[in-house]
């Protein structure tokens, strides 16, 4: 431990004893950077990620005999474009796709909306049964949703909705993992002070929300909407009950390509080669500021 006598107390230090031994810990304010071991580790987690995706490409490349040789092939072959494009006609992705796009977007939005907003209310205000209904939101998430399958079947039915979008969007828009996400957040990341200065100015709750709220849980948000967009997208379960293949998102669409009695495991890969590039395109336009939002959240004080 390393000790330093301080100097007179200057302006805007007001109060501070003279003579006051100040200690600091060594390497403090020193920049660490990573080691070799650091950067291999990483590397090879990345190559491990990547692997999956890479090999989809090479299955989507190569024709069904060079995929089920032994050995497997780990080059690309040259039918990629062929079997994308066979994938694409045959399966339907261009409605399936646009399907996704609506139902996965309205699904995270509106996830973030009303989680956020719940999240703020059981986090920052005070208001009778508050604990209790938490804890009965976090119940839900011990119900397994295949429990409300036939019921939740049957309300669809009755409202009209079947085979429709809106019964795959209702049913989901928002969920418990989000709301609980969203809470432990705000109840760390905005303190009670800047709520308290909003009512003293004479806001009321919806806007604080707006003003103070918003920005605070920006980082949080972005997260969530990532997770819930591709949680949606790759959803296959409901929307499968729910829609027929005259309007089907991408996971349902993609059974198309394996329901022969031969399956083509080339043309099973390029159908989830192109399911998963607007993923992936998502990724690469929003990560930077998903992950910028991520930091910037998690530098306090």
């Amino acid at each position: 431990m390393t000790t330093i006598d301080s100097l007179p107390s200057p302006a805007g230090r007001r109060g501070a004893p003279q003579g006051r031994r100040l200690s600091l810990r060594p390497g403090a304010g020193r920049q660490h950077h990573a080691g070799p071991v650091t950067y291999l580790l990483l590397t090879v987690a990345a190559i491990a990620s990547l692997f999956p995706l890479y090999w989809t490409m090479v299955a989507a490349s190569s024709d069904d005999t060079r995929v089920t040789q032994t050995p497997p092939p780990f080059l690309p072959g040259p039918h990629l474009f062929d079997n994308l494009a066979k994938a694409w006609t045959e399966a339907a992705l261009g409605r399936a796709m646009a399907n996704s796009l609506i139902v996965a977007g309205v699904i995270a939005l509106s996830t973030v909306l009303f989680a956020t907003l719940a999240g703020f209310a059981f986090a920052k205000l005070r208001f009778s049964g508050r604990n209790a209904l938490l804890t009965l939101v976090i119940g839900t998430m011990l119900v397994p949703p295949q429990l409300g399958v036939v019921p939740l079947f049957m309300m669809m039915s009755e409202l009209g909705w079947g085979q429709k979008l809106p019964a795959v969007i209702f049913p989901t828009l928002v969920s418990a993992v989000g709301v609980f996400f969203m809470r432990q957040y705000l109840a760390e990341a905005l303190p009670d002070e800047l709520v308290e200065a909003g009512r003293i100015d004479g806001a009321h709750s919806l806007r604080i929300f707006w003003s103070i709220v918003l920005p605070v849980a920006r980082p949080a948000m972005a997260v969530l909407f990532m997770i819930t967009f591709v949680h949606a997208w790759n959803d296959f379960f409901w929307p499968f009950i729910a829609l027929d293949m005259t309007n089907p998102t991408v996971p349902v669409a993609l059974t198309q390509l394996s329901a022969g009695y031969v399956r083509d495991q080339s043309l099973i890969m390029a159908g989830a080669l192109l399911g998963t590039l607007p993923l992936l395109a998502m990724f690469v336009v929003f990560g930077r500021q998903i992950v910028g939002g991520i930091m910037q959240g998690a530098v306090k004080g």
